[in-house]
């Protein structure tokens, strides 16, 4: 939309384009909130660069789903030094908030005194009691990159929390959930071990008849990924099984068992994001098992997603993921 020509050099004006009103305007970007928790992210396994690689990754799809929020690391089994500890990590947190809301204290009371309302509206900084009890805010959330239950692991996490003294929170793990589903299915898929898309008339020569859908943790990470085993089948219309690399013989008895109701071509599909699974394991599981192999999760979008949803819903900041993904009719 242009005005009339101005006067003084003939040349149009671009005025701004009025707001859309009603319910086809776009919606406001929603950020976190001013001093919000922290974000730590509690990376389990034996920390490497590609495992830094990974959840750095994942933080950076995250801070673009909420911009706004302070997003850390800390690696559970870390050194202390190029992979920083969960509980350094929560005590620098504490720090710097502390360090940040004594510099706020402090400019409140020049700022009241520039404006001669110190003494009756403002108090310096030095003479502010310290926040106690329920006045303290929430230092940080702990979120656990982890796809599934896992009992060591968390106990593992709950324990840093604890001995850090910051009164840190922790939240459950992000699945079972239909965004892994999809996950997996595009791990597949890249591997060339299913179609991308059911609604496309193509064929993919080496895509599985049967999946079977690894996890570690337990029986209880076995029935969590069961859940997203449903999810899977509905997307590829073929049989998922779940079964847990940490226990022994289990992914090839669970290969036999798809093989007698008529599988024949499988493929072993990780539930999994990566750092929680021991080096070698998954391949050692899929040749015991004589089948192929997909990626796991890693820094799929989805994941960083999840992270996000997961640290807004906490808070209960609205929140609404964008589209991501393939589709799979």
């Amino acid at each position: 939309m242009s005005s009339p020509t101005d006067p003084d050099n003939g040349l149009p004006v671009r005025m701004p384009r009025p707001r859309r009103p009603g319910r086809h305007r776009k919606p406001e970007p929603v950020v976190a909130p001013e001093n919000a928790p922290a974000l730590v992210l509690a990376v389990p396994g034996t920390p490497s660069g590609t495992v830094r690689g990974i959840a750095e990754e994942i933080l950076s799809i995250a801070r673009s789903e909420l911009p706004g929020m302070d997003a850390r690391i800390g690696y559970v089994e870390g050194d202390g030094e190029e992979y920083p500890t969960l509980g350094s990590v929560l005590s620098q947190t504490a720090a710097d908030q502390q360090a940040a809301e004594e510099r706020a204290a402090e400019l409140a009371a020049v700022e009241a005194a520039e404006s001669g309302t110190e003494g009756a509206h403002a108090e310096p900084a030095a003479r502010q009691a310290p926040k106690t009890g329920a006045e303290e805010r929430l230092v940080a959330l702990v979120i656990p990159l982890l796809a599934g239950p896992d009992a060591a692991g968390m106990r593992q996490i709950r324990q840093a929390v604890l001995s850090s003294g910051t009164g840190a929170e922790l939240t459950d793990v992000l699945g079972p959930h239909p965004l892994l589903a999809e996950g997996v299915h595009v791990k597949l898929s890249e591997a060339g071990l299913a179609r991308a898309d059911r609604a496309r008339l193509f064929t993919v020569a080496t895509a599985a008849d049967g999946i079977i859908l690894a996890s570690v943790g337990g029986e209880e990470a076995v029935q969590a990924a069961g859940i997203t085993g449903m999810l899977l089948a509905a997307r590829l219309a073929v049989p998922v099984l779940a079964a847990g690399l940490d226990e022994a013989g289990a992914v090839a008895r669970v290969a036999e068992q798809l093989r007698e109701s008529g599988s024949q071509q499988l493929a072993v599909a990780p539930c999994l994001i990566g750092p929680e699974v021991p080096e070698g394991l998954l391949d050692a599981a899929a040749a015991e098992a004589g089948c192929a192999v997909a990626e796991p999760l890693g820094a799929y979008p989805a994941v960083g997603k999840l992270v996000a949803s997961t640290y807004a819903a906490k808070l209960g900041i609205p929140h609404q993921q964008s589209p991501q993904g393939l589709a799979a009719r």
